[in-house]
């Protein structure tokens, strides 16, 4: 194995797992740390955590784990995959996380930069874009569990972390890999500006050697380079049979594709309130789902002064934690009556259907979106999944992810 990934969700750890792929890597994106030992043949490896809102403490554990097995598989460089809008509190887990890692791995500066053009993520002057406004004001203010309020990384980070917090500018950047190697300082995490993927080529091969390297799935467009890698395009078989969709994301983008995908397919709309009450029944949706002859949808994509109404009534924890044990339990039972494509949206939700499906690696397939591939489980009878995080893909990406697994298009 020549790169580790450590990512802190499903969603990520699928979109930078095709980054890798169409980089030339052959890739494996495995559910939490393996116990046995990886494909000798397997040039990166891609494990997928979910961290990003756990206790501190308990990401920090699982990610160092994560990071040993990656190294007794011969990982030369760790990759700590975060999310293109850097979602965290001031708790963490990004700092505490990447704290721990430095001092495993015996980082001095370590590059970090969660831009990711292609789907309008962009860092300049240490601030991050979401398209063409400030983080803060993209939807990300009005997350959930890590509202995003402040658009300054190098804010953001220095309230999570104990290492000096640096920056390299735009200009630099621009001034190719040797003068990035240069402006980096002798210590501590390094917001890195980027807004165009030939900036974050020039930043991987700055980042050379490197031990560790830290941002979205944008980091990984000029690592592989520096390992020898060609890029290519992944085979796909396609999958028939039932669908469906599955949608916990409250950002703007899901919200637009679950009201688009509702003019195409049946819809049943899952509170908070449904699911602690138990009103909610996951055979009873089971039924209703395979009932239908075009892939409905199932979703919890509520606005979001809706989530803050049933955060403030039941907590957030409860509400959070009661929305996934459904939609794991539903994706389980699913599976057991044949259902064989899964689209999900969110990074928590994507997390729950992983683990109620029991899945413990995948093969990675074509992209279906920008930063969001093909997923297959192998098996007797395989299944076909797409992870979405919340504002990744088109208007009708639902209904287009669906026919991409199933071969249509």
């Amino acid at each position: 194995m020549k790169i580790g990934v450590i990512a802190d969700d499903f969603t990520g750890a699928s979109d930078i797992a095709l980054t890798l792929s169409e980089a030339g890597m052959r890739v494996a994106q495995f559910i939490d740390t393996p116990r046995d030992p990886a494909d000798p043949a397997l040039e990166a490896g891609v494990i997928s955590l979910k961290s990003r809102t756990a206790p501190v403490d308990e990401a920090v554990r699982a990610s160092l784990a994560a990071c040993d097995w990656l190294l007794q598989q011969g990982a030369r460089q760790i990759v700590f995959k975060v999310c293109s809008t850097f979602d965290s509190t001031p708790k963490g887990n990004i700092g505490p996380v990447l704290d721990a890692l430095a001092d495993r791995l015996g980082a001095k500066a370590t590059i970090v930069c969660p831009a990711f053009p292609e789907n309008g993520r962009s860092v300049y002057q240490g601030h991050l874009f979401v398209q063409d406004v400030l983080l803060n004001e993209c939807g990300m203010e009005d997350h959930p569990l890590t509202p995003m309020t402040d658009p300054d990384l190098r804010r953001v980070l220095a309230a999570q972390s104990t290492r000096p917090i640096g920056h390299v500018p735009e200009v630099t950047v621009m001034a190719g890999a040797d003068a990035i190697r240069a402006a980096l300082p002798g210590n501590g995490h390094v917001i890195v500006d980027a807004i165009r993927d030939a900036d974050l080529v020039q930043i991987g091969a700055a980042a050379k050697g490197a031990p560790l390297v830290c941002g979205g799935s944008g980091i990984a467009l000029g690592l592989p380079a520096n390992f020898g890698a060609q890029p290519k395009t992944a085979e796909w078989a396609p999958i028939t049979g039932p669908g469906v969709v599955l949608s916990g994301s409250c950002s703007r983008a899901t919200r637009e594709q679950v009201k688009l995908y509702q003019a195409h397919a049946e819809a049943m709309e899952i509170s908070a309130e449904d699911a602690i009450s138990g009103t909610a029944n996951v055979h009873a949706i089971a039924d209703w789902v395979c009932a239908q002859t075009t892939p409905p949808l199932v979703y919890s994509s509520a606005d979001p002064q809706i989530v803050r109404e049933a955060q403030a009534r039941f907590g957030q924890d409860r509400a959070a934690h009661a929305l996934e044990t459904l939609f794991a339990e539903l994706a389980a039972e699913l599976a057991r009556r044949g259902v064989r494509r899964f689209l999900v949206a969110g990074g928590e939700t994507s997390g729950a259907v992983v683990q109620g499906l029991g899945v413990s690696a995948f093969t990675i397939g074509p992209r279906l979106a920008a930063g969001v591939p093909a997923l297959r489980v192998e098996g007797s009878d395989p299944i076909a999944l797409a992870l979405k995080s919340g504002n990744f893909g088109g208007p009708t990406f639902f209904k287009d992810a669906l026919d991409i697994l199933e071969g249509q298009i």
